[in-house]
């Protein structure tokens, strides 16, 4: 498996990314994940059965978001390590998680080697409004893209609005896969607010996640400023736009009701969620959303916005409310009812918890077995490029490779 972000690097895609690993290799799969090297992590390290291979990457400064730099600078370590690995064991396919820039390798090695190849899009690889550098909106970087796409064997969406817009903006000709992404069952321990350092007469909104544009977090802010009554929101991340949401709270005279708690564990942010009363966000757009499941998980109503793909498992007044993306009046005001309705909060909590069973980890790990099965019994892919074909399992370089090389290197 190549990801460029796997724990505790990235966000929502790297974690998704360790459960499946880990229910894989619990059920008696061979798992090796390829990933980026920050600080002091062991450049080689067996968790729960899974081995992680950390690679090299040039400027990587932050645990939660990568560089671009960093990014383009995982292909050439991560492929190297990829073909010394497939040269000495014997696998049965290679998975990438995130068309770019995890796939460019994990396509080559898979190629090289006449193995199959199954890709993940995961949101910000195939498309984020929210950034100028996305794929989706430069030429070159989108037929890459594309090119990726249809020459993998699979392709596996998480969410009907990423499958959307991989169609929409790469022309496919080939079906997606949607398999939802799933979190173990979380173990919400008992604790109390005061342990955490929060009143018991508060009311709590939360919302976890990377401090960057597309959080759109600003508009969390100006919607607590118009929020009557004891809430309080607590911002569980760290990232680029601290600072600025820090300076931001306090010129809008909110900073004494905002927690910045920055980068925290799983088993803390479990506990901060675990006292919760709402859960909030306010991104402008989200390939899937893991960490509503996790908060649905907890028993929270959920608040948000309808821009991607949390309108697959969110419903409209039953799991919480869905805004209008930027109507931050509405925002606003479906949070101040709730924080004024202890029993609308629990009727959606329990809703959620309800809801929230089929996102469980061991229900998708079993749509992905049947995948991978299916793929490595027919590893065609479905596409019309003429110079896709299925190759025979060898230890060797294949031959068909050069035409891939040739496009990659275009």
């Amino acid at each position: 498996m190549f990801n460029y972000e796997y724990p505790p690097l990235g966000g929502g895609g790297g974690v998704v990314h360790q459960y499946l690993a880990d229910e894989l290799s619990r059920r008696g799969n061979q798992v090796t994940v390829i990933t980026s090297q920050f600080g002091r992590l062991p450049s080689i390290e067996m968790r729960e059965k899974v081995k992680i291979l950390r690679v090299p990457v040039l400027f990587r400064r932050n645990q939660s978001a990568a560089s671009l730099i960093s990014m383009l600078s995982y292909f050439p370590t991560s492929l190297k390590a990829g073909l010394g690995l497939l040269k000495n064991r014997p696998f049965d396919l290679v998975h990438s998680m995130f068309a770019v820039p995890s796939a460019p390798s994990g396509l080559l090695a898979s190629r090289l080697f006449g193995l199959p190849h199954v890709v993940s899009i995961l949101g910000g690889d195939v498309y984020d409004p929210s950034k100028r550098l996305s794929p989706h909106r430069i030429g070159p970087l989108r037929l890459v893209v594309r090119n990726i796409l249809e020459r993998s064997n699979r392709i596996i969406g998480m969410s009907s609005d990423i499958v959307q817009r991989a169609r929409q903006y790469y022309n496919l000709s080939k079906p997606i896969t949607v398999i939802p992404h799933a979190i173990k069952k979380p173990n919400f321990e008992a604790v109390t607010r005061t342990e955490l350092g929060f009143s018991p007469d508060e009311v709590l909104l939360v919302t976890v996640g990377r401090l960057v544009p597309r959080k759109r977090i600003p508009d969390l802010l100006h919607a607590l400023r118009k929020i009557g009554g004891k809430a309080r929101l607590v911002i569980v991340g760290d990232g680029p736009e601290r600072k600025n949401l820090e300076g931001l709270s306090s010129s809008l005279g909110v900073s004494e009701k905002v927690t910045f708690m920055g980068y925290v564990d799983e088993r803390t942010k479990l506990r901060v969620l675990r006292v919760a009363d709402i859960y909030v966000a306010a991104p402008q757009h989200e390939g899937f959303g893991l960490v509503f499941i996790e908060a649905m998980a907890a028993g929270l109503p959920v608040v948000t916005y309808n821009n991607g793909g949390q309108a697959d498992f969110l419903e409209d007044g039953k799991t919480g409310y869905l805004i209008e993306l930027g109507d931050t009046e509405m925002l606003a005001q479906r949070i101040d009812e709730l924080c004024h309705s202890p029993e609308a909060r629990r009727d959606m909590g329990g809703y959620n918890l309800q809801a929230v069973k089929q996102y469980l980890i061991e229900n998708c790990a079993d749509r992905y077995e049947a995948l991978y099965e299916s793929v490595v019994l027919q590893p065609t892919p479905v596409t019309s490029l003429p110079d896709v074909v299925p190759f025979p399992r060898s230890s060797e370089p294949s031959a068909d490779a050069k035409p891939l090389l040739k496009s990659l290197n275009k």
